[in-house]
């Protein structure tokens, strides 16, 4: 009997209100959080693609509204090329795409990867200044320079212009065993510096923004422009092998 009559009592009229009031009514009268919305990042996003567009097209001379950069997919022929796969021709068959022919890509090898430089004929194509590399490997001219003689994808020898000239002096101090010694040593590492060139050149037209690898050159048994032993420097690598440094002890 205490227990009911400490109950509390209810108003008239609140028990009803109770009744009617759901927990969706009471959630629609809390104010909004006020955090940033899907909606506000995407129109952020968007206005930073738009400036960065404008600004691009502005400092690149209105040449650009991505920087400079075009992914491989944006070229028709690389995409075309990426679908055939690589594509393998022998020596005569690389030289038919030296530009002198409209219908068909301008390529340049060297060591052996075929790259599709018809992005800049003014340079590669007939007229251009480069057009004698067109439809060849010529990683030996790459090498020495010798654009003339050199011509040619053997580059058996090419590695003399690395090793250094001794004196005859010099030499004549040497036993027969320290000149071969050193004579192995001079060879490896003018190897060494070969490949390296030859690395950079490759690197050069696969890194390229305008040029893109398109498959390789394969041998059919032909001599292209191979000597037997040993070939000959031409002059002006001849000129640029470096004279060894005189030891100082």
């Amino acid at each position: 009997m205490s227990e009911l009559r400490q109950r509390p009592t209810v108003p008239k009229g609140a028990s009803g209100a109770r009744q009617n009031e759901s927990p969706t009514s009471s959630r629609r009268r809390e104010p909004p959080s006020g955090g940033i919305s899907f909606v506000d990042v995407v129109r952020v996003l968007v206005t930073l693609v738009a400036v960065s567009c404008g600004l691009s097209y502005y400092l690149t001379s209105s040449e650009s509204l991505t920087w400079g950069y075009k992914p491989w997919f944006t070229n028709w022929s690389q995409v075309v090329r990426y679908v055939q796969g690589p594509i393998l021709l022998t020596p005569a068959e690389l030289s038919l795409y030296d530009g002198t022919n409209p219908s068909l890509p301008i390529y340049v090898a060297v060591n052996g990867t075929i790259f599709d430089v018809s992005a800049n004929p003014g340079m590669y194509g007939p007229g251009g200044s480069y057009h004698f590399f067109a439809g060849r490997d010529a990683t030996r001219a790459f090498v020495t320079g010798c654009f003339q003689e050199d011509l040619t994808d053997d580059l058996t020898g090419v590695e003399e212009m690395f090793i250094p000239i001794d004196e005859p002096e010099e030499l004549e101090k040497l036993s027969s065993g320290e000149r071969k010694k050193r004579r192995e040593q001079d060879v490896r590492l003018a190897r060494k510096r070969v490949e390296k060139q030859v690395n950079h050149w490759v690197g050069f037209f696969g890194n390229h923004k305008k040029y893109f690898e398109v498959g390789r050159v394969v041998k059919d048994g032909s001599v292209q422009g191979k000597l037997d032993g040993k070939r000959e420097l031409c002059e002006a690598a001849k000129k640029q092998r470096p004279k060894r440094e005189k030891s100082t002890s």
